[in-house]
């Protein structure tokens, strides 16, 4: 790991969205222009307006509770998130079934604000807040072998409607190679605007990795095992050629059914125009390095 995210805040410094958007200085992960460059000082989040929490909250891809925009603002509440357990397995020195709350009591909550990019070439600017996942590895200890990260999200039929439609191979799947599940901007999110995560938005504990495409930051995670070799995914499963296993945010590497060189910001305005979509989503500072050498029209 080339560094650590350095952070002050505490769980107390976390705000409710009225006050938030007046504070102007924040831990950010503040993308282009900005970036992580100064590692442990605020950076000014200025330059990255974030969307409203109506549309961050009702605009949603989460195919378990239905595959239309809104099903999952409509659905998701029969979703019963407390109490959770995760279970960290694989090759890790403490595998077992984590409460949730025994793992929040450890972490440090900090606010960032993330550029979302969709597959789908529509963007937001969220509001997260959450905690490093690569603290929580630590926490469980990662073998010397272990060369990637797996993730599965709950698979609950009773709870879940779009569970009955055979869309994806469920339960959904997805993974990371392990540097990249350890940079500090991979996060687990808990929160957004300071309150807590919505059902529609993954609660209640979600990965957040805000320079690849938004469907490998996986929902309600249940199970994280740690692995010698690249985990299945679901979307790569369902059609290899479309989604590949690494989905950085691209714009010189077109889906093969539309152009990923432009999004559409959600919340702009229907007449509003299309605004350039950036290199690993404005994070190519922070995460190019972690694929020199590759040929990123190979490794898509």
């Amino acid at each position: 790991m080339a560094y650590r995210w350095t952070n002050d805040l505490k769980e107390r410094d976390v705000t409710d969205e009225g006050l938030w958007l007046n504070r102007r200085q924040l831990i950010a992960g503040a993308g282009a222009g900005l970036g992580l460059a100064t590692f442990g000082l605020p950076v000014k989040a200025d330059a990255l307006e974030p969307t409203s929490w109506e549309a961050i909250t009702s605009y949603n891809n989460y195919y378990e509770f239905g595959t239309g925009k809104d099903d999952p603002a409509r659905n998701a509440h029969t979703l019963t998130t407390k109490p959770w357990t995760v279970k960290i397995d694989g090759l890790v020195d403490k595998p077992g079934d984590y409460d949730l709350d025994d793992i929040l009591s450890k972490m440090t909550i900090e606010e960032r604000i993330y550029r979302f990019r969709c597959v789908e070439a529509w963007s937001m600017v969220v509001p997260w807040n959450g905690f490093e996942l690569a603290d929580l590895l630590d926490m469980a200890g990662v073998q010397s072998g272990a060369k990637y990260v797996a993730f599965q999200t709950a698979n609950r039929p009773d709870e879940m409607p779009g569970l009955a439609y055979p869309v994806l191979d469920w339960p959904y799947v997805e993974g990371l190679r392990l540097d990249e599940a350890m940079h500090p901007l991979t996060m687990m999110a808990t929160g957004i605007y300071g309150k807590d995560i919505p059902n529609q938005n993954g609660a209640p504990m979600r990965l957040v990795v805000p320079w690849k495409y938004g469907f490998k930051s996986i929902k309600s995670i249940v199970r994280i095992t740690l692995t010698a070799d690249e985990p299945p995914t679901s979307w790569n499963k369902a059609n290899a050629r479309e989604y590949g296993f690494y989905s950085n945010v691209n714009p010189q590497v077109d889906h093969p059914r539309w152009s990923q060189a432009s999004e559409r910001v959600i919340g702009s305005g229907l007449f509003a125009k299309r605004q350039e979509t950036l290199m690993f989503n404005g994070y190519a500072d922070e995460v190019a390095g972690l694929y020199d050498g590759m040929d990123l029209t190979k490794f898509y």
